[in-house]
């Protein structure tokens, strides 16, 4: 970031700003709403859930950086959140639960974990019969490429039983660097695919020339762009979020007919109902000046505060 221009936009993402006290359209208590964590369903804390098949595994609040707008800044920015990430305790839920085919390893970051703590978790979830695939979204490759170690590579590398997939995240074209690049090409190396999920931000990733610009980098630096996220309604976060139809204006008017299909993202927003596909007409029941009443992949809605037009 540039320490002497406030409106650097990777400057943006990570510095505390003044802008965070104003609270017109958060949801309160946004990560229990979202993870849908008050339901009758016995969980460990560190297991979060918005599908019958899929979970999302909390092994540690530790993140790389802490970005401002994070959906979970209540258990990683502002301590709010009084959960017991258990490791264990998650690993015995998942073993105990057939329906379960995925597991995204999250947190936090879990690339901030030790070697030795990342190959219990890999091991452990590779034992599980009934598990097909395991993720890790890690923002490290982005901001702390250099963590990607021959002890890392160990850990991640083989012809797994359960293959392992990567989910970075990067915002902007500056992020993407020299270091980062040789990052991606060591996991490619040890047989992990990485994507990207981005996240759309106001004034740093909303107009054309930008949008285009991160994911022909992204391409480039064998990253494949995955999803679009439209910013969530946590707490603090009204001055990053845009109106709910600029992405689909981003893909379709700086994307398509511009770059490869390869990089063209899916444009969602993740709700307590699971990700909503916001290119589908289908997806979005009404949008007025308050709310925004959306429709899942099965019929389900649910509705997020509006923000203003821009």
């Amino acid at each position: 970031m540039d320490k002497d221009d406030p409106s650097c936009p990777v400057r943006r993402q990570l510095i505390p700003s003044s802008s965070e006290q104003l609270n017109q359209h958060g949801i309160d208590r946004y990560l229990i709403h979202k993870e849908n964590r008050a339901t009758e369903e016995k969980r460990p804390d560190s297991i979060a859930r918005q599908y019958h098949d899929r979970i999302a595994f909390t092994v540690t609040q530790v993140c790389t950086v802490y970005c401002r707008f994070c959906f979970r800044r209540e258990l990683v920015l502002d301590d709010k959140a009084d959960l017991n990430m258990s490791v264990d305790e998650g690993l015995r839920w998942i073993s105990e639960h057939p329906e379960i085919r995925d597991v995204l390893v999250t947190g936090g970051d879990p690339f901030h974990l030790s070697d030795d703590k990342i190959e219990y978790i890999v091991r452990k979830v590779q034992e599980i019969p009934h598990v097909g695939s395991m993720r890790f979204g890690t923002r490290s490759v982005i901001a702390l490429p250099h963590r990607i170690t021959p002890g890392l590579k160990k850990v991640l590398s083989g012809n797994n039983r359960v293959p392992i997939w990567i989910n970075t995240h990067c915002n902007h074209p500056k992020e993407i660097t020299e270091h980062t690049k040789k990052a991606v090409y060591e996991l490619l190396s040890c047989g992990v695919n990485v994507g990207n999920q981005a996240v759309l931000l106001k004034g740093i990733n909303d107009d054309i020339p930008t949008f285009q610009d991160l994911h022909i980098k992204l391409l480039r630096s064998r990253i494949r762009p995955y999803y679009l996220f439209y910013c969530e309604p946590v707490p603090g976060s009204d001055h990053f979020r845009t109106d709910l139809l600029k992405g689909r204006e981003l893909i379709k008017k700086g994307l398509r007919g511009v770059v490869s299909g390869m990089a063209q993202p899916q444009y969602v927003i993740a709700t307590d109902i699971g990700k909503i596909n916001l290119m589908d007409d289908d997806s979005i029941v009404s949008v007025d000046e308050n709310e925004y009443v959306l429709r899942n992949y099965n019929g389900k809605t649910t509705t997020i505060p509006a923000v203003g037009k821009g």
